[in-house]
């Protein structure tokens, strides 16, 4: 499994939020490609970044440290938040990213999830964020009646690299991730599953590594800033 560490975008700055609320946002680092390249020099072999104030406004706004990042290193990142048209996909991709992250349009356009992906084969992942078994879009503020496992299936044929599913409920809140919803999913379908969402200490990765499905790896965040979760030891355990 992959540990995937987690720089949230906010007004330039690398921040986590409680449960996806903008309002209570906690600043862990004024340079986020500074921040990247402590996770580079720790070991990390993917970056996860999240456009945050992108996601909200429908098209990127941190483009500055996503572009210095890209700039810093060559370690592969992935970017979500604010992507939801192919020139945005392609103008990502062409400064050095690795892969891009779509979310909203997912939902709302899902011929754009196919077409990019068949443009742009292994550079397209589908991020599935719900509360309760049900997809949220537009940075978590609008709730659907779309299913998880539903919406998942619907990207069985697309070409699709990976899909990172995030339990809004735990995201940001050190309550641990909700590993039976993430296993289930990775079962229904064939696409690589990310875990991400309340990852919080090494004896959740160990319950992600172990829980039986075949997960690509685990996004993690807060803990990672706070110390909760030592990055030399997490990458060992999911190394194993």
């Amino acid at each position: 499994m992959i540990l995937y560490p987690a720089i949230d975008l906010k007004d330039g700055q690398a921040v986590r939020l409680l449960k996806g609320e903008m309002d209570k946002a906690t600043v862990f680092n004024d340079n986020p490609a500074a921040q990247a390249m402590e996770f580079v020099d720790a070991g990390c072999e993917w970056l996860h970044l999240v456009d945050l104030n992108g996601a909200f406004e429908g098209e990127p706004v941190n483009a500055a440290p996503v572009e210095a990042i890209l700039e810093r290193t060559k370690t592969p990142a992935q970017l979500g938040g604010g992507i939801r048209d192919m020139a945005t996909i392609e103008r990502w991709l062409s400064k050095g990213l690795a892969r891009v992250i779509l979310g909203t349009v997912a939902v709302e356009n899902p011929a754009l999830v196919h077409e990019a992906a068949r443009t742009f084969p292994g550079q397209v992942a589908v991020g599935i964020d719900a509360r309760d078994g049900r997809v949220a879009t537009k940075g978590w503020a609008k709730e659907t009646d779309v299913m998880v496992t539903d919406l998942a299936r619907s990207f069985e044929d697309a070409g699709v690299a990976a899909i990172i599913y995030t339990d809004i409920n735990r995201d940001g809140a050190m309550q641990g991730p909700n590993v039976e919803a993430t296993a289930a999913l990775a079962r229904a379908v064939s696409i690589p599953v990310i875990a991400s969402g309340g990852v919080s200490s090494l004896n959740d990765l160990r319950a992600l590594r172990d829980c039986g499905a075949p997960l690509n790896g685990a996004i993690s965040g807060r803990a990672l800033y706070d110390g909760a979760i030592d990055l030399k030891e997490a990458l060992e355990i999911l190394s194993a």
